[in-house]
């Protein structure tokens, strides 16, 4: 292809332009190996001044992450009437192939296929995962049970810094128990400076973990795009807006976008902790203060996801409606 087509040129003052994104140097790094006495610390401060971090020393091999990766790049080479058995523009449907974000609602398509399933319990799904490569569940099921088990740890370290009780999000009966894995793929554009793999956003869920190898990821960091650089077999982990309501404003959903690469196609994976859709989501009740009253009302999850999607395509804040006035 030598032209972007029309229906994915951004509107003008959303296009990432020409314009060279410098690198961000001061991204936190957090060690999960490090003094766990200060972990906890280290994730909050993280989380209120920047909503991201690379997490090195997690624990998942580094020949699983390569494994992944490669088996990720395999699907997408895949002859197309193979990838069509899982493609569905249904946003309903749980596991499906699908391009850009909501082609029926969006104003503007974006540059990427993606490919999501849920995962946990991995034995009640994944048989609506792909059956090809032959490799596909075979490599991506053991890698989900262990993004699993650090979003868990993660989140309990969260748990911890926020004074929350322990295990807040951990516990078997409560309904933080949602695991979603998109394997996206960003191919190559004719003309990055017209697209965008996805727009300016923030996630909805609790906590992403995006396993990425090449330069594509971007956040905004007081008003100026800066760009992630990926660490060897590091992790880039963000909170979501829905972490951003339990914290009463103390943690912040930070806005990121995905540009496109000239030469180069980039695949990576994000694995997403989602509430249960009908748990109630609200500030944490140990954190609302008298000088601190909540700043949003409650509300069921699947309600703030259907708003969600609507405002992310009309480019609307998707916290504004949810926010307690003063």
């Amino acid at each position: 292809m030598k032209f972007v087509p029309e229906a994915y040129i951004m509107p003008p003052g959303t296009r990432p332009g020409n314009t060279k994104v410098p690198i961000c140097e001061n991204i936190p790094v957090i060690d999960l190996k490090a003094d766990p006495t200060k972990l906890s610390h280290q994730i909050i401060d993280a989380c209120k001044e920047f909503g991201f971090f690379q997490l090195i020393n997690h624990g998942v091999p580094e020949k699983m992450l390569k494994d992944v990766l490669e088996v990720s790049e395999e699907y997408f080479k895949l002859p197309a009437e193979d990838k069509a058995i899982m493609y569905s523009d249904d946003i309903s449907q749980s596991s499906r192939l699908y391009t850009s974000i909501d082609p029926m609602k969006e104003q503007t398509h974006y540059w990427r296929d993606a490919l999501r399933h849920p995962c946990h319990p991995l034995e009640e799904h994944i048989q609506s995962w792909p059956q090809k490569p032959p490799q596909y569940r075979e490599v991506m099921g053991p890698y989900s049970i262990e993004v699993w088990k650090v979003s868990l740890c993660l989140l309990d370290l969260i748990s911890e810094g926020l004074g929350l009780e322990p295990n807040y999000f951990s516990h078997e009966t409560e309904g933080f128990k949602v695991h979603v894995l998109s394997v996206n793929h960003y191919p190559a554009c004719p003309d990055p400076s017209l697209t965008l793999g996805l727009p300016k956003h923030a996630d909805v869920d609790i906590l992403t973990i995006l396993l990425q190898q090449m330069n594509g990821l971007q956040i905004l960091k007081d008003g100026q795009w800066l760009a992630v650089e990926p660490l060897p077999n590091a992790f880039v982990v963000n909170i979501g807006h829905t972490l951003e309501i339990i914290s009463n404003g103390e943690l912040k959903s930070v806005e990121h976008r995905v540009v496109t690469n000239q030469k180069l196609g980039r695949t990576t994976i994000s694995s997403f902790i989602f509430p249960s859709y009908s748990y109630q989501i609200e500030p944490a009740k140990v954190l609302i203060k008298n000088n601190s009253p909540p700043l949003y009302k409650a509300f069921i999850f699947k309600d703030f996801l259907a708003t969600y999607v609507t405002d992310t395509c009309q480019r609307k804040p998707p916290l504004e409606r949810y926010k307690l006035q003063a």
